[in-house]
């Protein structure tokens, strides 16, 4: 069995595998690692991992939990119209790298 330092490094490389489909060649390796550090507590829970963007109801969770709490934008406008352009973005992943999925929601917001 692998351990949660084995997983998180597995996770990353899928994280900059999708950000470099996604169109991002000079990742901020820095950001990254935090945002895969903030899984270390969820990292064998699949569902915790990926974004499921076919579901409003986690996009509206991305919005709330990421965008307003951890990004402080709270206009709720903004916030959606991030979360969506990434949405569009990576929609040619099916399973979204929630890591992934949040670097580039916050490089959409300019944070």
């Amino acid at each position: 069995m692998s351990t949660n330092a084995e997983k998180l490094e597995k996770y990353k490389g899928t994280a900059m595998s999708q950000l470099n489909d996604a169109g991002v060649k000079d990742i901020d390796v820095s950001l990254l690692d935090t945002l895969v550090n903030r899984m270390k507590t969820m990292i064998d829970n699949r569902d915790a991992t990926l974004v499921s963007t076919s579901d409003k109801a986690e996009l509206e969770t991305v919005r709330k939990n990421f965008v307003v709490k951890k990004l402080e934008v709270s206009d709720k406008e903004e916030g959606m119209k991030a979360v969506n352009a990434v949405a569009e973005k990576m929609k040619g992943e099916r399973n979204k790298n929630r890591a992934a999925f949040y670097y580039l929601v916050q490089k959409e917001l300019g944070k």
